[in-house]
């Protein structure tokens, strides 16, 4: 390796260890005994916060609380290794502990079950981050796989709610005109913690450049996910998730760009209940195909931060990308 490469590796690996890195959005197994080793593959990889999805619209609320009961119980279990954050400076310790941080994020608002308290009482069980919709329309809006109708009455009220009590509203899964009304609304910041540009790969899960200008305003944050069917390359490889960075880096700035890879430590499909339909969640005629779909690891998110320099960020930039920019939204939300 010539010398300048060698420089710019250790350059990488030495801004990485220190820099505060966050997923915006992971995926255990829906199931309250999920093995929670499996996330020591964050830790390993330099990844100092994560946040853990608990459910789906399409998830009974009885399911989700089983879920977070287990999830909660299994991050107890394990001081030394992990700890349930609420706060960035709780993240922030835990960083300097050689601990994983770990929230939780829910996506969409039927587990509400209609009933606008159920947000602050999730938000008390460690949820941090909320979608209003997971691809289908529901009661609050419409989904990126549905006919948009936009932000309902009730929606107007859940973003309110969400504001309220402190959790990041994120609008990955809505479809564009829902998103557009959620991030009108919103009092604050408003990001996408997994969607990539549209204009790179056309595809429903992506976001249109008015969907990521509209977050930039609102002093919110796009992260980029590592789907390898969003990303338009099904090996989901780092120079395909650079690119996607760069897209939105040069469009917004980069103090609008993060990452949360959607990296699921399971088989997708088991997530669905019993009696539900993964094809009407996950349209096949959309590409999803999860035998074949390649999900980026979090082993590449070294690779991201030496990708970072070759694009010509300064280090106060790259540092924002790998988490401080989340940082900065989350401390504006959660109250």
């Amino acid at each position: 390796m010539p010398a300048d490469a060698t420089t710019a590796a250790a350059r990488a690996r030495a801004l990485h260890a220190d820099a505060l890195v966050w997923d915006a959005h992971s995926c255990l197994p829906l199931k309250p005994d999920a093995d929670f080793d499996d996330l020591l593959r964050h830790r390993a990889s330099g990844v100092d916060y994560v946040s853990i999805n608990v459910g789906m619209d399409m998830n009974p609320v009885a399911d989700v609380i089983r879920v977070i009961a287990g999830f909660r119980a299994s991050l107890a279990a394990r001081p030394v290794d992990f700890v349930l954050a609420g706060t960035v400076a709780e993240l922030r310790q835990a960083k300097r502990d050689g601990r994983l941080a770990v929230s939780f994020d829910l996506e969409g608002s039927l587990p509400l079950a209609g009933d606008l308290a159920m947000v602050g009482l999730y938000r008390e069980l460690g949820v941090r981050q909320m979608h209003l919709v997971y691809n289908r329309n529901n009661a609050v809006g419409g989904g990126c796989h549905d006919l948009d109708l936009g932000l309902t009455g009730y929606g107007r009220q859940v973003v309110a709610e969400i504001n309220r009590v402190g959790i990041l509203m994120d609008c990955s899964h809505a479809g564009e005109r829902t998103s557009l009304e959620i991030m009108e609304v919103s009092t604050k910041p408003v990001v996408f913690s997994h969607a990539n540009p549209r204009a790179l790969v056309e595809h429903g899960r992506n976001i249109s450049d008015a969907q990521i200008d509209a977050c930039a305003a609102s002093g919110g944050v796009i992260g980029i996910n590592g789907v390898g069917l969003f990303l338009g390359d099904p090996a989901a490889g780092t120079p395909a998730i650079l690119r996607h960075l760069d897209y939105v880096l040069q469009r917004v700035g980069p103090g609008h760009v993060g990452i949360g890879l959607d990296y699921s430590f399971g088989a997708v499909g088991e997530d669905v209940p019993d009696g539900g339909d993964a094809a009407y969640w996950w349209p096949p005629e959309a590409g999803y195909d999860f035998a074949t779909v390649r999900f980026a690891e979090p082993e590449q998110f070294p690779e991201i931060t030496e990708g970072l320099l070759t694009l010509g960020l300064d280090e106060g930039e790259i540092r924002g990308v790998l988490g401080e920019n989340f940082a900065r939204v989350a401390e504006a939300t959660w109250v």
